[in-house]
């Protein structure tokens, strides 16, 4: 997850204003481009880039009227060096009278996208896969040892005679966590469910 940073480099007069910020849909990304414009209408350009998912999978990057690849593909370049993924960074550009060419393009956009990544706080999350877990009460015990010893992040519960659990496993725990349910040789009422 990226939490907002912002940058400023300027090139020949040009100011080159970068945005970073953590999204997770689309529609995030459309509201902090529209609000960039909303903050910044006297900008000639707002060039971005974003990429989306765990498998980094979901990308794109936008030039906004500049010379094709000047802009767009230098700012999703800084996201991949950094191998960060579900960030918008976005890179406002007032215009200081002065052509930057091609080279100068890709370099300020470049630079003020790195820039901006530098200054967010950038912290890692752990890709899950989910469970219904549901067992007997009497076997609560031997359960929870395993979901603790998985490091499962339980998001909700029910204890009664017949328990439920949603649980929260890495996804590169999942096959000892399906194992170690095995090994628990638990009554057949007792099943995980993945979700």
């Amino acid at each position: 997850m990226v939490r907002a940073g912002e940058s400023l480099h300027k090139v020949k007069g040009s100011k080159h204003l970068g945005h970073t910020m953590g999204v997770e849909t689309e529609e995030e990304i459309k509201q902090h481009l529209d609000a960039l414009w909303k903050a910044h209408h006297g900008a000639t350009h707002v060039s971005y880039a974003w990429r989306l998912g765990a498998d980094k999978a979901r990308y794109r990057a936008n030039d906004d009227g500049e010379p094709a690849g000047t802009a767009g593909q230098p700012i999703l370049g800084q996201i991949k060096s950094m191998d960060v993924t579900n960030v918008l960074v976005a890179v406002v550009r007032y215009y200081g009278g002065t052509n930057l060419g091609t080279g100068g393009l890709i370099d300020a956009y470049g630079t003020a996208a790195r820039m901006a990544l530098e200054a967010a706080t950038i912290a890692e999350r752990r890709v899950m896969c989910h469970y219904r877990v549901e067992f007997g009460y009497g076997q609560m015990p031997a359960v929870m040892r395993l979901l603790k010893a998985m490091d499962a992040e339980i998001t909700e519960s029910v204890f009664d005679n017949q328990c439920s659990l949603r649980a929260g496993i890495a996804r590169g725990d999942a096959a000892r966590w399906e194992a170690g349910w095995a090994d628990l040789r638990l009554s057949e009422t007792a099943s995980i469910k993945p979700e």
